[in-house]
């Protein structure tokens, strides 16, 4: 679609408005022949000292339209004035949107990841829930499902703040290695059958990684509320290498660690799971492990490149049970190549089956890397979504579950989100810290992204390690770099 600017140059909101309208239009920076094109926007912001507004001329498969938003502008900041500037932008550009089209995406005109942050920073402000509400229907169009739903979530992070202090932070641990690389994945995760040789190494650079990290914690006086192992597959580490890392965090972080009230691992895929990993876990005070078959449907799992079955993943969960560990997560993925929204049904029940108190229900992300668009495999359409999700909700709340917590990703199918369920007392609180940002993550790991948050004075900043295993291996200047920056952060 070409994109004509008069007045400003919003070209992320735009884009990001046009990504999750019309999905599969481009952005191109021309000036626009409205009567030679049929596919084409003028963005016009206008503004004086009290009002600003913006006009959005929209054309789509021959047929234009206009639409309007004005906004105030008197006795506000700069930074104030710039974000009613966005916003009044791309409420133009999507009320121009359903003109055309009479469209109504599920989350309205919201293109971020975090939707409910809105809730949770309006009842932080002394809003009540029921304005909190409104905020999202009324002001961005977001249907009263998605807006009751994100109420739920942005609440759970409302309290979730109430228990953290200044110098209170979550750890994350990145193990980048995979039995295979699965057909939706984008992610930096090598094959441990293509990348053998780097194991060892990283485990050696991560160790020290988390050595450093624990002393420069200590030294600040930061404490930890919760750690989370991820990756990748962590359980594709060996038993004696998971027992090292988890060994390195416990000595490095020493006394900061006397408020941490969970650690979570992923054990992810159920073919790395074996009772000597599970043992050396809950030697080392695990509290919650995941169990990720993200389907319990042969045909799927084969189309996903997954070489589990899942009789594999019943025999995984029946293994953490022996173990007794206190919370248990299991994934499942709608929109996945072959599935239907009966083998989605399925799935669930098969999952609900095990008692497990977590569910977390994904929608697929069509991500550029992965195998899903390189090879053009087939995949359900956005009804089809959308049906597994009409499933999900009501079973899952039938069976004792409610949301508390729930993130967006780009080119998700329908346009829909991804959700964590739980039970009564079984929330991870890592995942409320990262989604809502109530906390800063100090990430180890190669391509950890550590995020240093400090929410009174509404700042976050992030530093990033090398990407690839490879190259964390061998440049340990950057992660200590990153942890000067941490100490630094909290210094001020």
């Amino acid at each position: 679609m070409k994109l004509e600017f008069r007045g400003h140059d919003e070209r992320y909101t735009v884009e990001q408005s046009l990504l999750n309208l019309f999905p599969g239009e481009l952005p191109v920076y021309e000036p626009v022949r409205p009567v030679r094109e049929e596919s084409w926007a003028i963005v016009t912001w206008r503004e004086d000292e009290e009002r600003g507004h913006a006009c959005v001329e929209l054309c789509w498969q021959g047929k234009a339209v206009s639409s309007g938003m004005e906004v105030p502008l008197e006795g506000r900041t700069p930074y104030e004035r710039e974000g009613q500037r966005r916003y009044a932008i791309g409420a133009a550009f999507f009320r121009a949107y359903q003109m055309l089209t009479g469209g109504q995406p599920p989350w309205g005109m919201l293109t971020g990841v975090r939707p409910d942050k809105l809730v949770t920073e309006a009842l932080t402000a002394g809003r009540t829930p029921g304005a909190a509400r409104e905020l999202l229907e009324k002001i961005y169009y977001v249907t009263p499902r998605r807006a009751a739903l994100a109420l739920e979530t942005g609440t759970a992070a409302f309290e979730a703040a109430k228990g953290l202090g200044p110098r209170d932070i979550a750890v994350y641990i990145g193990i980048p290695f995979c039995p295979t690389r699965c057909a939706y994945c984008s992610f930096v995760s090598q094959s441990v059958e293509k990348s053998f040789s780097l194991v060892d190494p990283y485990v050696d650079a991560l160790a020290a990684e988390i050595e450093a990290g624990g002393r420069m914690a200590r030294e600040t006086g930061l404490n930890v509320r919760a750690m989370y192992m991820g990756g990748g597959t962590p359980t594709t580490l060996t038993a004696p290498q998971l027992d090292r890392v988890l060994t390195a965090f416990e000595t490095a972080f020493g006394p900061a660690l006397d408020a941490c009230g969970e650690i979570t691992v992923e054990a992810g895929r159920p073919d790395t799971i074996t009772a000597e990993k599970l043992a050396v876990l809950k030697a080392h005070g695990v509290h919650r492990i995941s169990v990720n078959p993200q389907t319990m449907e042969e045909s799927v799992l084969r189309a996903i490149g997954r070489r589990h079955s899942p009789g594999d993943i019943e025999e995984a969960m029946e293994l953490a049970a022996r173990c007794g560990f206190p919370h248990v997560n299991m994934d499942l993925i709608a929109g996945l190549p072959e599935d239907t929204a009966e083998g989605f049904r399925r799935s669930l029940e098969r999952c609900l089956a095990f008692g497990t108190d977590n569910v977390t229900v994904h929608t697929l992300a069509l991500k550029k890397g992965s195998r899903i668009l390189q090879e053009g495999l087939a995949i359900p359409g956005p009804e089809a979504v959308g049906e597994m999700l009409d499933y999900a909700e009501p079973a899952l709340r039938e069976a004792g579950y409610a949301p508390y917590y729930l993130y967006r990703q780009k080119y998700m199918s329908g346009s829909f989100e991804n959700i964590g369920w739980t039970r009564p007392g079984g929330e991870c609180l890592y995942n409320i810290y990262i989604m809502s940002e109530l906390c800063s993550i100090l990430s180890f790991g190669a391509g950890g992204s550590t995020k240093m948050v400090d929410p009174a004075r509404r700042l976050i900043q992030r530093r990033f390690n090398p990407k690839f295993p490879k190259e964390y291996t061998e440049r340990p200047d950057k992660p200590r770099s990153n942890q000067a920056d941490f100490a630094a952060f909290y210094a001020r």
